[in-house]
């Protein structure tokens, strides 16, 4: 454990103004492999400087979402697979599971799809309709859905905007949009919000837990 002593002669009124003293990093700061493309679409990591990882108080700031329990879920208008226009309010009057997730084809993103189509039949049985959004252009959307026989509706959210507004949490310091769905009662209202980047099937066992109880 590092050890310090307190300066002499004028040098402790400085001192005074630290308040907090801030967490100490590495003298050498981990780099990012020199990896050029991620299989995440749109996303690539630049090996021109050397990256460092944030502070606490960022990380800890980063999983902060903004829509949480009881919050009016945003209105959104989003295309389809097919480019057809989808609004959120198309599904009032029954409970809704809306999950995000970073990008079609990737490993944990089919395995989380494939998961939500297994138990469709139950998501329908509880009267719910289920909807999956990332950044993907509606191409990409039509041939995952195609490939893996899903039966519910993916929405392509160009930039990222509607995944900003609902405040979905990135994770790895920003690198990875965030994995977060959320499941709306039939009056739009949020009644309950789970984030779980790495466990992608746990998604549906908490939100079917969650519907089955209501």
């Amino acid at each position: 454990m590092a050890s310090f002593s307190l300066p002499t002669n004028n040098t402790l009124p400085f001192l005074l103004h630290s308040r907090t003293p801030k967490a100490t990093l590495s003298q050498n700061p981990p780099l990012l492999p020199k990896s050029s493309r991620s299989q995440f679409h749109g996303l690539k990591l630049s090996n021109s400087s050397p990256v460092s990882i944030p502070s606490s108080s960022y990380v800890k700031g980063s999983i902060v979402a903004k829509i949480t329990e009881g919050s009016l879920a945003p209105a959104f208008t989003l295309k389809d697979q097919d480019g057809k226009t989808v609004s959120l309010s198309k599904f009032k009057g029954k409970p809704v599971v809306v999950y995000f997730y970073p990008a079609d084809e990737s490993p944990s993103c089919t395995k989380q799809a494939c998961a939500f189509r297994d138990s469709y039949e139950k998501f329908k049985k509880a009267g719910a309709e289920v909807i999956g959004i990332s950044g993907d252009d509606p191409s990409s959307h039509k041939a995952f859905k195609q490939k893996n026989k899903l039966p519910f509706t993916l929405l392509s959210d160009d930039g990222n905007k509607v995944r900003k507004e609902w405040g979905v949490p990135a994770d790895l310091f920003g690198a990875l949009p965030g994995r977060q769905t959320y499941v709306l009662d039939k009056n739009g209202v949020v009644r309950l919000v789970y984030n779980n980047q790495f466990q992608p099937e746990k998604h549906i066992d908490e939100t079917l837990k969650f519907l089955q109880s209501a």
